[in-house]
């Protein structure tokens, strides 16, 4: 079995390589994907694929990691987000034999109420828009250090009278070593493509290849983690645009503080030579016994700050 393992492994990474990089660049839609939904991801630069945590919402960010939930977790999510959207999302996670691990999950973009107007300009009412994401997830414990997991994705948008329909696979290795404190994950997010366009013309998902390095002091309570993400574009792109680093400090084994910074959003959001903080995210979490609690702050948009809160509870 360790033998098959060894071999599967590699063909397994390669084919997801290979799969990702045949993804087309251009306009996209669906950038709602984008936005997190766990605040500790949130607060190590808006993006994390290896932290190993027993955290139900790393599922969005990297479905092999769902190895490290505990069964029968749920967990509910709250997110402020620009000129007055918010973001929900819910999941719940639970083993399946000795090494498979399941999950349900859904994200939902609000964008309030919206004022309608006819050709001329005059308002005739109001209509509703959001964005909604249903899925299914599954992890495979392959070997004691290597974990793998899929995403199914039901993508749903209503904007008034239009609707729109998509599916989208996620596909994400792990590897984590304990004893070494090392963990590396390779993730294609958004695999995929659109069945109902709002109009004629279809949009392309936000594909994304991610590759992460998590690694854990060995005598402080301190991690550090680096993300590339977006490797299958480059142009008009420089390398370090490609980085998010980050960094935990556990005070407890009950806690945690986390800090980060996203080149890339730092970038597009600067305004007369100044980013106004974009690209900095901030965040802490806590246990108490079956309670799990965290929040971060990240600035998304020039013009607004964001909150994430999480809330887990595992029976």
């Amino acid at each position: 079995m360790k033998t098959y393992l060894r071999m599967a492994l590699p063909a397994v990474m390669a084919l997801l390589f290979s799969i990702c990089t045949a993804a087309q660049s251009g306009t996209t839609g669906y950038e709602y994907l984008n936005i997190p939904v766990s605040a500790h991801s949130a607060a190590l630069g808006s993006y994390n694929i290896s932290i190993g945590e027993d955290d139900a919402t790393l599922m969005f960010d990297n479905p092999a990691l769902l190895s490290n939930v505990s069964s029968n977790t749920v967990n509910f999510n709250f997110m402020t987000f620009i000129a007055g959207s918010k973001k929900l999302s819910a999941g719940y996670v639970r083993e399946l034999g000795d090494r498979g691990t399941w999950a349900v999950g859904a994200q939902m973009l609000t964008y309030g109420k919206m004022t309608e107007t006819d050709q001329t300009g005059a308002e005739i009412g109001s209509f509703s828009a959001s964005d909604i994401d249903v899925q299914g997830s599954y992890a495979y414990m392959l070997s004691d250090y290597w974990s793998g997991g899929v995403s199914a994705k039901f993508l749903f948008s209503k904007y008034a009278n239009y609707n729109a329909f998509a599916m989208a696979v996620d596909l994400g290795v792990n590897y984590y070593n304990d004893e070494i404190g090392t963990s590396l994950s390779l993730v294609g997010h958004n695999l995929g493509g659109q069945i109902k366009a709002l109009h004629e013309d279809r949009e392309k998902l936000p594909f994304d290849l991610a590759l992460g390095w998590s690694q854990s002091l060995t005598n402080a309570p301190i991690r550090f983690s680096l993300t590339f993400d977006d490797l299958t574009h480059w142009k008009n792109i420089n390398f370090i645009q490609h980085c998010i680093i980050g960094v935990d400090f556990f005070p407890s084994g009950q806690t945690w503080i986390a800090l980060g910074y996203n080149f890339r959003r730092a970038h597009e959001m600067k305004v007369l030579d100044s980013s106004h903080w974009a690209g900095i995210s901030i965040g802490a979490g806590l246990s108490i016994k079956s309670f799990k609690v965290g929040i971060a702050y990240g600035k998304y948009h020039i013009a607004a700050n964001s909150l994430l809160a999480n809330i887990a509870y595992t029976f």
